[in-house]
């Protein structure tokens, strides 16, 4: 599933110009605690990365941060994504929302309205490139709603384009919230704990459609997953966090099981699907 690594790994892998996400000493407090704690990375484009780690350690803080979605602690933190700043002491900068549309995020919860149809949603995903009236009334321009065809089409769903999408199984409606990133025309996919509400079998689909995104057309993948056999699996390089500190960065296949019992203690028998290291 995963090509071949080029080069070594590293914490800056390409320039911020050509990143995906650039965080650079970024903290998060909730109350005591400290949900991110100094935690600098960089994710170039093209890459595929899996964020791993136990229940609270700061996996779908960080890339929701990324997102502008979660505001980081004031200080020297920034974040850039596709080489603008998002965010910078403590706060969101003017070009947040730019960037999000450069992101497509994926939830655990699929984020589509139940009410509308699959091709409803989907449309959903031109909104920050059209006028507001036109997203109210549903005037959508002929050439997106060939694209939301074709979308729909390419993951797996076009025939469910005009069914409720609460009518769907999850691993429809989360290939739907793909089709609808595709539609947004994201450059990179943003995706948290998108299997962690679905079978295994649905889940693998969703898995191999993200690496087909990104080994087809080149889109950076950050996804967070609580099965460590997937993001074995299917990603190049793995990011875990522990206590909001990163404490592995590197290719997949150097994790040992020592090592994911040091990062997962006492959960690391509920941190597989299938296969243990």
């Amino acid at each position: 599933m995963r090509r071949a690594l080029a080069t070594a790994f590293s914490v800056s892998m390409t320039s911020a110009t050509a990143a995906v996400a650039s965080v650079k000493d970024v903290s998060k407090t909730f109350g005591a605690r400290k949900a991110l704690n100094g935690v600098s990375v960089e994710v170039g484009a093209g890459e595929m990365v899996a964020l791993i780690g136990p229940s609270g350690s700061g996996k779908s803080t960080l890339l929701r941060s990324i997102t502008g979605l979660q505001t980081i602690d004031s200080g020297k933190g920034v974040i850039t994504v596709f080489g603008e700043c998002v965010q910078k002491n403590g706060r969101t900068t003017g070009a947040t929302r730019a960037a999000r549309q450069k992101l497509g995020m994926i939830f655990q919860q699929f984020n589509l309205v139940g009410r509308l149809s699959l091709f409803s949603n989907v449309m959903l995903g031109a909104l920050g490139r059209l006028p507001g009236w036109q997203g109210f009334f549903g005037a959508w321009p002929a050439a997106d709603k060939q694209r939301a065809m074709a979308a729909l089409h390419r993951v797996g769903v076009s025939d469910y384009a005009a069914q409720r999408a609460n009518t769907l199984s999850g691993g429809q409606q989360q290939r739907g919230a793909i089709a609808r990133a595709l539609v947004q025309g994201a450059k990179a996919i943003l995706a948290d704990e998108p299997v962690a509400s679905l079978d295994p079998v649905s889940a693998r689909k969703v898995m191999e459609l993200l690496v087909e995104l990104n080994q087809r057309d080149g889109m950076g993948v950050i996804v967070t997953l609580h099965q460590v056999d997937y993001a074995i699996r299917y990603c190049e390089r793995v990011i875990a966090l522990k206590a909001g500190q990163i404490v592995y960065d590197g290719p997949a296949t150097g994790l040992d099981t020592k090592q994911l019992i040091d990062i997962y203690g006492p959960e690391f028998e509920d941190a597989f699907w299938e296969t243990k290291v």
